[in-house]
């Protein structure tokens, strides 16, 4: 990754562009993967990461020198912490290794769960301000 006085992208396809290849096409496809879980989803940028929001943030996802990162910290579904527990940082992010398969169907997995739960959280908002 650029880093420094490099310019914020103002694109995914911006931030993506300033990866090696292999990398690039990593990105890609957790990108397309995401969209797939999210298809409504709206793609920003923030905090110098790709990010997709629907009623709030759903993920962030980022390349570092050795691994794609994932955030925000997931919780509320006992399978999905099962099989994330292998990849949580010291925060709750999740690092996939690029010396690992990328587990693309746990991300698609998480992308879902996140959309899930910022609509019902939405949800249950408009309900309370109409009461």
């Amino acid at each position: 990754m650029k880093t420094g006085t490099a310019a914020v992208p103002a694109t995914i396809d911006e931030y993506i562009e300033a990866f090696p290849p292999e990398v690039q096409s990593i990105l890609r496809r957790v990108r397309q993967v995401v969209r797939a879980a999210a298809p409504e989803a709206q793609e920003v940028i923030s905090y110098r990461m790709p990010a997709l929001k629907q009623a709030g943030v759903l993920v962030y996802f980022a390349a570092f020198k050795s691994h794609i990162g994932l955030y925000p910290p997931v919780s509320g579904d006992p399978e999905i912490a099962k099989a994330i527990a292998p990849y949580a940082g010291e925060k709750g992010n999740l690092r996939f290794p690029f010396a690992q398969p990328i587990p693309y169907d746990l991300i698609a997995r998480i992308t879902a769960l996140r959309l899930k739960q910022n609509l019902a959280k939405e949800q249950t908002k408009r309900t309370r301000t109409k009461s």
